[in-house]
This record gives C-alpha cells, sequence and structure tokens, in this order.
C-alpha cells in the first residue's frame, strides 16, 4: 500500500538514494560501471513510463544506450561480495 503524499523532503530523498546506491557500489570493481549502475537505479525509479535502456540513457543525460547496455551484458561486479 502506498500513502498519498503532497511534498518529497529532497534533501531525505537524496540521503536515502545516496545509502541505496552506496550499497552495490563495492561490487565494481570499476568506477564507470559504478556509476552507469547508480545513473540505471536512479532512472528505474525516476518518472518515465517505459523503461528500456535507451529511455534511462536519456534520463541519465546519455546520448546512446551503450553504457546501459554494457552494464547488463558486460560489466564485471561481485555478485557473492557483500560490505557491510
Amino acid at each position: 500500500m502506498v500513502a498519498a503524499c503532497h511534498s518529497v523532503d529532497v534533501a531525505r530523498w537524496r540521503w536515502v538514494l545516496a545509502g541505496v546506491l552506496a550499497c552495490f557500489a563495492g561490487r565494481f570493481g570499476r568506477v564507470e560501471p559504478r556509476r552507469t549502475a547508480a545513473a540505471f537505479v536512479t532512472g528505474l525509479l525516476a518518472d518515465i513510463e517505459v523503461k528500456t535502456c535507451w529511455q534511462l540513457a536519456e534520463q541519465a543525460g546519455h546520448a546512446r544506450p551503450d553504457a546501459m547496455q554494457r552494464l547488463l551484458y558486460r560489466a564485471v561486479w561481485d555478485a557473492g561480495c557483500c560490505p557491510r
């Protein structure tokens, strides 16, 4: 169930999002896929109707979806890593 809300605390939202992104940042060995993953998650949370790599890339300010596609198909990340 989702509660209706007329205002959003932007500072708190950014703080929560930064915490979520920090939870998985250590799973990537390089900064480029880490940044793309952050943009990908932010795009998934954005108010866009269709969420394909093209739309997520546009939301992130990329001209092409290559980085998003590379993240999904080729990025090396440690699924077993569990930073605390």
